[in-house]
């Protein structure tokens, strides 16, 4: 297992352009033939006369998680130590945002999918991309033609492998259109739909799988709770079968959207019962660990005054300009720019920001979170394995 010097609570910035989950599709692409694919990832040695590629992204699984699976997942473990690498997710580092920028090849700037939730601009509606249904119209609302689509119209046969009731959400066409939907509700049907779909081509192939339970399990319960261990056995038990089962013109790639990290109760904040909070913010947005602000008129600088003298070191307060002039997000068009807060608000070490009243309670309750840039949400693994 490649090691890395960053500890767990450092930031990491998204390594865009060759070393991030935007970069995964195109260097498939590239491998399959797809002409103006670019391997940006190098896999082109290691998968020479690779005909079919599928892409297992495991939601939730961190690199810095891994050794924490290690007990649990030998498969897991002895794949990672000898044919794993980190890569970076794009920020902020949560499930949507993600999922959209390994299917598009590109960053949430671009895509316009910029958090878990976001405002949807002249409005005050929060658009929650988990909920999301035909509204906004996801053609529209997410623009960038995806990698599927692009492998399709070179002759690659392609298919999506997920859970059946994602199957049509806004979210999913966002991220995956151009692939054949094939629903599997656990592992084992997850496995024989990619597998099946990955032996029944006759020219290049790319599958693509998703599994969310060990995210799940680690929201509810913690990471390296009882319910996570179980989790990450039942990951182990789905890499062991896709490994066994590959043609041997075949590649395994698996990554993952994010890390997470347990949140200490002593170490919330709540929006919702400090008024210094609440000052001047009409719209909240995001997640525990990256909120959003929309402000009233005129309100940026207080609110940023009083945001950062409640939170001190526990985040990094910040203007929309000066969160865009990161490069967290890569270049932000005009008309995606105001799905961003006013104010950006991203918490440092294992602080969050809950709102206990406006948004679910079980939002406020849950033990582990992500979306922020430290490096135990933001380095995620790629594993690479040929049949």
């Amino acid at each position: 297992m490649t090691a890395v010097s960053v500890g767990p609570f450092e930031p990491v910035a998204p390594r865009y352009g060759g070393g991030s989950l935007a970069d995964l599709l195109p260097s498939a692409l590239a491998v399959l033939g797809v002409a103006g694919a670019v391997d940006l990832l190098g896999l082109g040695p290691r998968l020479a006369g690779v005909r079919r590629i599928a892409v297992l992204l495991v939601d939730g699984l961190g690199w810095y998680q891994i050794p924490t699976a290690a007990p649990y997942a030998p498969t897991l473990a002895g794949l990672a130590a000898t044919v794993g690498t980190p890569l970076t997710s794009g920020f902020p580092s949560t499930t949507p945002t993600s999922l959209v920028t390994l299917g598009a090849g590109a960053p949430a700037g671009a895509h316009g999918v910029l958090g878990f939730k976001v405002r949807v601009p002249d409005t005050d509606r929060v658009l929650s991309h988990i909920e999301w249904a035909d509204d906004p119209e996801p053609l529209r609302w997410q623009p960038v033609p995806t990698q599927y689509e692009r492998a399709r119209a070179a002759g690659v046969a392609v298919t999506v492998v997920s859970r059946p009731e994602y199957g049509g959400s806004g979210l999913t066409l966002a991220a995956n259109r151009g692939g054949d939907y094939r629903g599997a509700s656990d592992v084992d049907a997850l496995a024989v739909q990619m597998l099946t779909a990955l032996a029944a081509g006759t020219g290049p192939t790319l599958v693509s799988g998703y599994h969310p339970d060990l995210d799940r399990h680690g929201h509810l319960s913690g990471v390296d709770s009882a319910p996570w261990r179980l989790a990450a056995a039942e990951v182990d038990r789905l890499l062991a079968r896709l490994v066994d089962g590959l043609p041997p013109d075949a590649a395994l790639l698996v990554t993952a959207d994010h890390g997470q990290l347990n949140v200490p109760q002593a170490h919330r904040f709540d929006l919702d019962t400090d008024p210094r909070l609440g000052a001047g913010v009409r719209v909240v947005a995001g997640e525990p660990r990256v909120r959003y602000l929309h402000v009233e008129p005129g309100a940026v600088a207080d609110v940023v005054a009083a945001w950062s003298a409640v939170l001190g070191d526990a985040a990094w307060v910040a203007t929309r300009d000066e969160a865009v002039a990161t490069g967290w997000f890569g270049p932000v068009p005009e008309e995606h720019l105001r799905r961003i807060g006013d104010v950006v608000v991203v918490c440092r070490g294992t602080y969050a920001v809950v709102a206990t009243r406006s948004e679910r309670p079980m939002e406020s309750r849950l033990v582990a979170y992500h979306g922020a840039d430290t490096a135990a949400e933001m380095t995620i693994p790629l594993l690479v394995v040929r049949g």
